[in-house]
Formats: structure tokens, sequence, C-alpha cells
């Protein structure tokens, strides 16, 4: 049984955070600058070009690429041989208030949803765990800001909605959303599960390369088509005209109910941040 201590988890949790929120993902970059290539609308290619700048001077000047930091999100893969000496989630926890710390990113959790008393150091995380088979702990970070996370939905649709019902519900969500998850987005859909399962499902789907297809052909067309789709509303970049509404929509599915089709949409903004670490 291999060993890794707490303040390993707590080290790395805290790093994870500060680049997360200072580097944005190359796979991200490259699809704002493909989509810049892209598109028609003079003024979305002038703001994509500014997402672009933006980037850069929060990787050069050490600054977070948004001021609003987020809640921090932590995927957990722990392997069946591994033992944490410590207490796993306790050491997640003092990694997110030392990184935000340490970092100088906004403080934006509240202790109670009703009495809103800010924590004054972002903890504690939102913790996903499971367990894998080998010896490692893989650890995936998610600052995921306000603007974006308050525009996801989730709802159980009926069976008989089926793929149409599906792609109404993207559209319209993405359609509401408007300007406030700050398009250009990825959008993550979880289809299937149980109203926990999708939600999951669909933010977990947003981690993934930025213009990768799901491998069963039957959601990389459902991905392709929602994709079209989003971007004929002609949102465009911050919500002010332009051909890229979203840069990518990614898929997710699970088994369900006979009777039920629950169905997540999980909107990520321009400045999609996650790190990951394996110890």
């Amino acid at each position: 049984m291999r060993e890794i201590t707490a303040a390993e988890v707590t080290a790395t949790v805290a790093r994870l955070f500060r680049e997360a929120n200072l580097y944005l993902p190359p796979d991200v970059k490259e699809a704002l600058k493909r989509a810049r290539e892209r598109e028609s609308s003079p003024r979305a290619r002038e703001i994509l070009s500014r997402l672009l700048e933006n980037a850069l001077i929060a990787e050069k000047e050490g600054l977070p690429i948004c001021q609003d930091t987020g809640i921090a999100v932590v995927f957990l893969e722990m392997g069946q041989e591994v033992r944490v000496v410590g207490e796993l989630e306790e050491a997640v926890h003092e990694g997110i208030r030392q990184g935000f710390r340490e970092g100088y990113l906004r403080a934006s959790v509240v202790r109670h949803p009703l009495d809103r008393v800010n924590t004054g150091d972002s903890a504690p995380a939102v913790i996903h765990t499971r367990l894998v088979p080998g010896d490692r702990l893989k650890i995936t970070v998610m600052p995921k800001g306000a603007g974006s996370e308050n525009m996801g939905v989730v709802k159980v649709l009926r069976p008989a909605d089926g793929r149409e019902g599906v792609k109404r519900l993207v559209l319209e969500t993405v359609q509401r959303a408007g300007p406030n998850a700050c398009p250009p987005l990825v959008v993550g859909v979880g289809i299937g599960g149980t109203v926990e399962k999708a939600a999951l499902l669909a933010k977990k789907a947003v981690l993934r390369p930025v213009g990768s297809r799901h491998p069963d052909p039957l959601e990389a067309e459902l991905e392709e088509e929602l994709l079209e789709a989003i971007n004929c509303l002609g949102m465009g970049p911050l919500g002010l005209g332009g051909d890229t509404t979203a840069l990518a929509v990614h898929v997710a599915t699970y088994p369900c109910h006979i009777a039920s089709l629950p169905v997540a949409v999980n909107l990520s903004c321009h400045a999609t941040r996650h790190r990951t670490a394996i110890l």
C-alpha cells in the first residue's frame, strides 16, 4: 500500500488553484485563436483578440484571468492501492485556504447559503471522490465562476421528449444565459442516470479537451449538431454578436430508469479554468 501525506495533498491543491487562476489551458487558448480566424464579425474578432490578450497579461504579470476566482471544485480519483496519511478532505480544504491566500485570489464563498457570511478564504471546496484501480491519487481542480455556474440547469424530461427535447433544453439554456455566462462557452451536457448524476456528468464533461469528440458516434453527432445550433444563435463573444457563441459542446451519458430522461446543462465561460496533478 503506497502512502501519501496530507501535507502533499494540501501543497498540490494550493499550487493547482493558483495556476488554474493564472494560466488559461492551452486547448482553450487554441480554440479561441481558431474562433478568431473563423469569425466574420470584426467586433467579435476584436473581442476574441482582447480575451487572448487578457490571458497573456494574466500569465506574464501573475494576475488572475478573471476577478471571479470561483468556487473551488475538486475531483479526486483515488487509487485503491494508495492511502492518505491524515484527513483527505481537510487536506483539500486547507489547500484551498493556502492557495487562495498566497495567490491573492478573491474569497468568493459564504459559510451558509442563507446568512451569506463570507468564509474569507474560499474554503470549503466542493469535492467529488471516485475510487479507481492503481496506487496514485489524481487531483483535478476547477475554479468555477458564478456567472457561468448560475446559468446551468437540471431538468427531468419525459422519455418521449428524446433527442429533440434534449436539444431544445440546451438551446433554451444558452439563449437564456445570454451574455451572463461570458461566451464563447464550453457547454457540458449530462444525459441519464438520476438528477444528481446528470449534473455531475455535465460538469465533468466541461473538463474534456476543447474540440475533442465523444468516442461514441451517437454522442459525437449530437455534440456537432448542438455546437452548430448554438453558434447559429448569433449571440457571439460576450453576447455582443458574432459566429462564436460556443467553443465546444461535450456530451456525457449514463444509463437511466425507463420512466426518466434526466438532462443537465453546465456552462463554462471563455476562461474554462482547470488544472490536474497526479501524486
